[in-house]
């Protein structure tokens, strides 16, 4: 049981165990959860949540880049596309559903849909598919309709808050990594104490969500090649003060417990017309944009190999239909407390249902641990 637990989450095995207290609290002692919660949003949400991001995308760089084992560009292409159309096919069945309902009220709510809980995600696909190509695919899938999410929410800010001292902020904090990067800096640390908060002010007074604050400045981090399928295998042989998840390796606990435990609390009650546009959009929209995203994308000739074939596929598009702690989080950037906040948090929390569909999918189509006389 452990090492499951372990296996599935390597690097954040406290985020579900935080969503756990976070859902108990609120449905206990309400009053004292939100207060506590309303205090931790912006350092968790608006702070940690970046590391979180930089950490994942540094491992995607690390995995694609010399060195690395993706099978090749095409598998990365063809996951960045699938991540793209279930987050515009999501978007588009939670619109449909809520005209067809009448409830212009809840158009606004549409990012919600567009992201995918990316931890929760991984460790579906280590469970089924243990490591490999399926994994990282999930990983690229997941992170960049995280990307996509954001930056929909950010776009009313943007309009709002614009300023071109803004962008110079944003373009220091570019010019001072690329400049640590050519003198040969390999300490973690100078690029997130001197490049991190230019580039993360730039992001919040720009309006951008400065959870995406650190995605510019990976490309110049210290890296190595890794396989991202297999999170956990290389971690120590890779581990030093000067890489990323090694040097926040226990911050990144923190923020991961806290993260769950901030945006999990919600109140079992208040099921409507909000809860089931966030449902359907993610068990029905999401799957169904990653499937035709994927035919598209073989089309151009991006199609599934050796490495990745349709079968999987499937499984890692009922995999990218679960939103959980992610979609919470994004639910509380786009309403205000109270009833539409309710009811498209129950929807988040209900996607969870993606979890044993997308076992029963691996199961029927015999991939994954559920191979023809594999063992679990």
């Amino acid at each position: 049981m452990m090492r499951t637990w372990r296996d599935s989450f390597p690097y954040y095995p406290l985020l579900p165990l935080g969503a756990l207290v976070g859902f108990a609290w609120a449905n206990i002692a309400a009053d004292s959860y939100f207060r506590v919660a309303q205090a931790l949003a912006f350092p968790v949400n608006d702070i940690g949540v970046a590391f979180g991001l930089a950490t994942l995308a540094l491992e995607v760089l690390e995995a694609t880049g010399p060195g690395g084992t993706m099978p090749s560009w095409r598998h990365t292409v063809l996951a960045a596309a699938m991540g793209v159309g279930g987050a515009v096919a999501a978007a588009a069945m939670y619109a449909m559903y809520v005209h067809a309902a009448d409830e212009q009220v809840l158009a606004q709510g549409w990012p919600i849909v567009c992201g995918v809980d990316v931890f929760f995600g991984v460790a579906i696909a280590r469970g089924i598919f243990r490591r490999g190509a399926t994994v990282s695919l999930v990983v690229i899938l997941a992170l960049v309709s995280d990307v996509v999410a954001l930056s929909a929410i950010s776009r009313e800010r943007i309009v709002a808050s614009a300023d071109p001292a803004a962008a110079l902020l944003i373009l220091g904090a570019l010019v001072v990594s690329m400049l640590f990067r050519s003198f040969g800096v390999r300490s973690m640390w100078t690029y997130l104490l001197v490049a991190g908060p230019l580039s993360w002010l730039g992001f919040y007074w720009a309006g951008l969500h400065p959870a995406l604050a650190l995605l510019p400045l990976v490309p110049f981090f210290p890296r190595a090649g890794r396989p991202l399928g297999d999170f956990a295998a290389h971690r120590h042989d890779l581990a030093s003060l000067t890489h990323f998840e090694s040097a926040l390796a226990y911050p990144l606990q923190a923020v991961a417990l806290l993260f769950g435990l901030t945006n999990a609390g919600v109140l079992w009650r208040g099921f409507d017309t909000g809860t089931w546009a966030v449902l359907v959009a993610c068990l029905v929209g999401r799957p169904l944009g990653i499937l035709l995203a994927a035919s598209a994308a073989a089309l151009w000739g991006l199609r599934p190999n050796r490495y990745v074939r349709w079968s999987e596929l499937t499984v890692a598009a009922f995999i990218g239909s679960v939103g959980a702690v992610f979609a919470l989080f994004l639910s509380t950037t786009v309403f205000p407390d109270g009833p539409l906040l309710a009811e498209t948090k129950l929807g988040a929390i209900a996607t969870l249902a993606g979890v044993p569909l997308a076992y029963i999918a691996a199961r029927a189509l015999q991939v994954g641990r559920f191979v023809r006389g594999e063992h679990a």
